[in-house]
């Protein structure tokens, strides 16, 4: 899920700075898309909430951004 998190915001972070082709845009969008359905279905798999991806890490805090 990190993973996933910081690809998309590095896509959306070139899109904003005209980095990429329309095509480029069109492809990172769906591949994106799809990403996420697969996370979704992984998730539902093996019975797990997004916040069960969430690793405590201690000191240092949660490993994701909480939303």
């Amino acid at each position: 899920e990190l993973l996933r998190q910081l690809m998309e915001r590095q896509a959306l972070r070139r899109v904003d700075e005209g980095d990429l082709s329309e095509d480029q845009e069109e492809r990172i969008g769906l591949t994106l898309m799809l990403l996420d359905d697969r996370m979704t279905e992984l998730r539902d798999r093996y019975g797990l909430r997004p916040e069960d991806l969430n690793l405590d890490l201690g000191p240092l805090g949660p490993l994701l951004p909480r939303e």
